[in-house]
């Protein structure tokens, strides 16, 4: 359970990924008005102790480690897995966001951990009601529900936090959108 108070965090950017109907272009150094989707997301979790990136390096202002997925490619339990075991820092929550969300903001990481108070985490959701890659997690509940390392290849994030008790958060404007496609990107643009 997140105490009140509680502000020391690691973060874990999911950076990984094909991006199959981007034609393979890598998220993290798209552009959205100038900066990188990395950027955007790095400036999400600036208050973060450490910031660990899932996905190949790519030139950024801010020290964070970089780590591929294993399995590569495994999508983002393995993902979150892996960075998770990148952490140099034992922080009590981690902040976990994909790359592809340019409109996330430290406010909303804010806010986030506000309603975790008294429960496993807090997660964003759309104005649909569906949960986004942007939640916050206490890292030693997340370490419970930790399936084995053969089953984190293509598992379901669902199925992963489906044990924790993660209080739902209604995005602000679009906080919710994501940059899946070209056509995302120009529509965000």
């Amino acid at each position: 359970m997140i105490e009140p108070g509680l502000t020391s965090f690691s973060a874990i950017v999911l950076a990984g990924g094909q991006a199959s109907r981007l034609g393979g272009a890598d998220k993290a150094s798209i552009e959205l008005h100038g900066r990188t989707l990395l950027a955007r997301s790095l400036d999400a979790v600036l208050d973060a102790a450490e910031v660990v990136v899932v996905g190949e390096q790519v030139p950024t202002e801010r020290p964070v480690t970089f780590v591929i997925e294993d399995p590569a490619f495994g999508g983002p339990v393995a993902g979150l897995l892996t960075g998770r075991d990148q952490l140099l820092r034992r922080t009590g929550v981690l902040a976990v966001l994909a790359v592809d969300m340019p409109f996330l903001t430290s406010a909303t990481f804010r806010r986030l951990s506000e309603a975790a108070v008294g429960h496993d985490g807090a997660i964003l959701t759309g104005p649909d009601g569906r949960r986004q890659l942007a939640f916050v997690v206490e890292t030693a509940r997340l370490d419970q529900v930790r399936p084995g390392r053969e089953e984190q290849h293509n598992a379901a994030l669902h199925r992963l936090l489906a044990p924790l008790d993660l209080v739902e958060v209604a995005a602000h404007g679009d906080e919710h959108r994501d940059v899946d496609t070209w056509t995302d990107l120009r529509d965000l643009g």
